[in-house]
């Protein structure tokens, strides 16, 4: 793997991280109560839940709290509906709550899991860094946490970590841009702009380092050219995942770079979201030939919108997959053995390197979405018309 460039942004980001974390918690007065959803609500099933429950036959009851940033977006919901139907299935009872993306809402729904006789957290944080308190209270508590997805900074608390293999993310959709580009073989130069995810998320430094580590070289040859010359990665994240913010960016990109004709041949985006706001930037003032756009977790609008030709490509993270290997690991954890993993080396949240279980990433495109998401139950058809 290419891991100079990454190891310089990840160093870089981590600080920026560190300053922007606190911010990123501002919803500009949200005050939207917490969401709770109640242990009786099987609805999602995830698949694979009956090897789950087969696993987790002594489960026994008991409880689980799994902490979810938002449902603002569509991804969330879906892990978090796969996560409780298959703990469920495996015998526990589950108290997952949604934080609204405010941390301190966040801070207080993992406070009150612990106080209310939580015997494991999985938690997909906000702000990675934010935790700290209740983090301790847990760690004093002897509750084991698991970091789903996003990793808990700066806790020695974290027992394990359940991810996708961001890296491996990002690699994709660079390998994906140089082969549609034709880079090996074409002088160019062609145009890109590059958009990625939240500063405070973890999750963004390797989604952005890996894309980078394979478009750089044809950055530095001239092949690649970013005409707005942000490329840095606190010049092209997006506070929370924005889409609106991502679109009001892109308007400001094509004012100033493409809107006497010059043609945008691409744009990296890190992840839906950010596709979706840059698609619909395209839409309201955007008159050159269209660009290929990539995105990350297969949402509903950005299919429809591949599928009419809009987007290019999203990389996919079966959530039902992740689900169910993290029901595995509690129920290891919970019946007093080790969790599977497949890395202790690329993990280190400040305290130490955390024991990870990678699931690994697909590419979907018009040649193969009905395949991985309609014929695999992801989505029904009618879903993505």
């Amino acid at each position: 793997m290419k891991r100079k460039l990454f190891a310089t942004m990840l160093a870089g980001a981590m600080a920026a991280s560190m300053i922007t974390g606190c911010g990123s918690s501002d919803k500009g007065g949200e005050t939207e109560a917490p969401k709770t959803e109640a242990a009786g609500d099987t609805t999602a099933a995830a698949e694979g839940g009956e090897d789950a429950g087969d696993a987790g036959a002594a489960g026994g009851g008991q409880l689980i709290g799994v902490a979810m940033p938002t449902k603002d977006l569509q991804r969330w919901n879906q892990d978090g509906s796969n996560m409780k139907a298959e703990l469920e299935a495996a015998g526990y009872q589950v108290d997952l709550q949604y934080a609204s993306n405010d941390v301190q809402t966040q801070v207080s729904q993992v406070e009150n899991m612990i106080s209310n006789g939580c015997e494991l957290l999985v938690i997909a944080s906000i702000d990675g860094s934010s935790l700290g308190e209740p983090l301790s209270q847990a760690k004093e508590a002897g509750i084991p946490v698991i970091s789903y997805d996003r990793l808990l900074m700066n806790s020695d608390a974290v027992s394990y970590y359940a991810t996708f293999d961001n890296y491996m993310v990002g690699q994709k959709q660079g390998e994906y841009l140089v082969e549609a580009l034709d880079l090996e073989n074409q002088a160019g130069p062609f145009n890109i702009e590059l958009f990625t995810g939240d500063p405070a998320d973890n999750n963004c430094v390797f989604f952005f380092g890996g894309a980078m580590d394979v478009l750089q070289p044809y950055i530095d040859e001239g092949k690649l050219v970013v005409k707005s010359g942000q490329t840095a990665f606190e010049q092209v994240a997006t506070a929370n995942w924005d889409s609106e913010k991502a679109q009001n960016r892109m308007d400001t990109i094509i004012a100033g770079n493409y809107s006497d004709g010059t043609t945008l041949h691409a744009v990296l985006c890190s992840n839906d979201s950010t596709a979706l706001g840059v698609e619909n930037a395209l839409a309201a003032s955007y008159t050159g030939e269209y660009p290929i756009i990539t995105g990350q977790d297969c949402d509903v609008a950005n299919m429809k919108n591949l599928v009419a030709g809009k987007q290019a490509m999203s990389v996919f993270k079966d959530t039902r997959t992740l689900a169910s290997q993290v029901v595995k690991m509690v129920d290891a954890i919970m019946q007093g053995g080790e969790a599977e993993v497949n890395d202790t080396e690329s993990y280190d949240n400040g305290t130490g390197v955390i024991p990870t279980y990678l699931c690994e990433p697909v590419v979907v495109t018009t040649d193969n979405y009905k395949e991985m998401l309609i014929d695999s139950g992801y989505y029904t058809e009618d879903q993505l018309k």
